[in-house]
């Protein structure tokens, strides 16, 4: 039994909800922010490694970056190894994007924790930290333990 029932997921998606409307008048949805985000981390990447790291269909891909390259999020370049290849990279205007998502989301989880007092608040956030490092340390091991109780699991079905 999940004993979190899952709240973590949806105060996530809640979060995510109050970000998608308040960015609304940018024109930019959340794909295109995962995109923007995903080159933002990986400046250069190719279209062709987007599409694979966010497991969308490389028309997908290219329509969105033409259609932030046109906003003014990204800019190609062709890469000096392989002439074929566009690299993809992210403005200034992408960066001050992420800095809006940032805000609402700080103006989100400070108004979620405000019925806490400063003993509450500090002890929640040390516990989320602790869960933030182990979760984050899973992901960068490319997630053997939760893969490992997937397979355990599916073998007791």
């Amino acid at each position: 039994m999940d004993e979190t029932l899952r709240q973590i997921t949806k105060i996530a998606r809640t979060v995510n909800q109050v970000t998608v409307r308040a960015m609304k008048e940018t024109g930019i949805g959340t794909g295109e922010y995962d995109l923007i985000h995903t080159v933002r981390h990986h400046p250069g990447i190719s279209q062709k490694d987007v599409s694979e790291r966010l497991n969308m269909d490389k028309g997908a891909v290219a329509r969105r970056v033409a259609s932030l390259e046109s906003k003014g999020y990204l800019v190609r370049k062709t890469s000096p190894e392989d002439g074929r290849v566009q690299m993809l990279y992210a403005t200034e205007k992408a960066e001050n994007l992420r800095h809006s998502k940032a805000a609402v989301e700080t103006v989100f989880y400070q108004w979620l924790l405000e019925d806490m007092d400063s003993t509450e608040r500090k002890q929640f956030c040390h516990q989320l930290h602790l869960l933030y490092a182990k979760s984050k340390l899973e992901r960068r091991r490319d997630f053997p333990n939760i893969l490992a109780r997937l397979a355990e699991e599916e073998e007791t079905e």
